[in-house]
């Protein structure tokens, strides 16, 4: 579990960049956030602490200090340490130039970790963000004024050179994935990825057994669930649209197979979600006015 504050915003203002949310947590040893994919780009700043953060097979080892970066509609997974887990401030973010932005700092796919010497700057902004959960134009100004000053800070003092990495990538594991994620709101199914990579389906099953621990098959289907969940708690669309957009022509089948991996069916998920993040955020935001 994590103590956190969080604040959501679904008004757009602004097209070059714009803050979607963004939040401060103290978590508990061992509490993770994954396997799950997003809709937009995140930036995590651990204020102190330690824990690890996985995109595919590689893992890093961060510290306080450390930053990571989300990229949309990529898998990622990210514990906190079990002897010393970490706190960490985040801000979520899209827009017509957030990746171009990003690219000026030398952050993307292909380097998502960075270190930064302002954590209380950066704690500060966010803080301040938190604290102006107000839907009129005033906040909505002061709020992207937060943003571009967050992002003022990083580019201060910021140094992208990663921490302990793991490799031991496999090219084929590599491209199947980068066909799932490119594909997996089509209805394409284990025959198309192997066909993509030129490898029988056979050896592709032991490739994701020995490299990811899982089947081509769950791999796709965790995938897709994970983006539905986001879609579910982050947009207004109908069941019957987000099973589409997954990738499942059939809603009473994306319903089925959500269920089997999360327990309960989509609208009640849904229902749940919302409903809870109601109550943390009424009571996120009182015990901010005491900080």
């Amino acid at each position: 579990m994590e103590n956190a504050y969080v604040l959501q915003l679904t008004e757009k203002k602004f097209t070059d960049i714009y803050l979607c949310y963004c939040g401060y947590a103290d978590c508990e040893a061992g509490h993770c956030f994954g396997p799950s994919v997003r809709s937009n780009y995140l930036i995590h700043y651990i204020l102190k602490g330690k824990g690890s953060y996985q995109i595919g097979k590689k893992e890093y080892r961060l510290e306080k200090g450390y930053g990571f970066l989300i990229e949309p509609r990529i898998q990622t997974f990210y514990k906190a340490d079990e002897h010393d887990p970490w706190s960490y401030i985040w801000i979520g973010f899209d827009g017509n130039n957030a990746g171009k932005y990003l690219d000026d700092m030398g952050l993307n796919h292909q380097q998502p970790i960075f270190r930064c010497a302002y954590g209380p700057e950066l704690k500060r902004i966010v803080l301040d963000m938190l604290k102006n959960n107000i839907s009129a134009t005033t906040h909505r100004f002061l709020l992207q004024g937060l943003l571009y000053e967050f992002f003022s800070i990083l580019t201060r003092d910021i140094r992208v050179n990663p921490p302990v990495l793991h490799n031991g990538e496999n090219p084929y594991i590599l491209q199947a994935l980068e066909f799932i994620q490119n594909n997996y709101s089509f209805p394409i199914h284990v025959t198309d990825i192997a066909n993509y990579v030129c490898i029988n389906r056979s050896y592709l099953y032991t490739l994701f057994k020995t490299n990811l621990g899982v089947s081509p098959q769950d791999y796709l289907a965790n995938y897709r669930i994970s983006q539905a969940t986001e879609l579910l708690t982050t947009t207004d669309l109908s069941i019957e649209s987000i099973a589409l957009s997954c990738g499942y022509t059939d809603p009473l089948i994306f319903s089925k197979v959500f269920k089997s991996k999360k327990g309960k069916a989509p609208s009640r998920y849904r229902k749940e979600v919302l409903n809870l993040h109601k109550t943390k955020l009424q009571n996120n935001m009182n015990t901010l006015e005491r900080l």
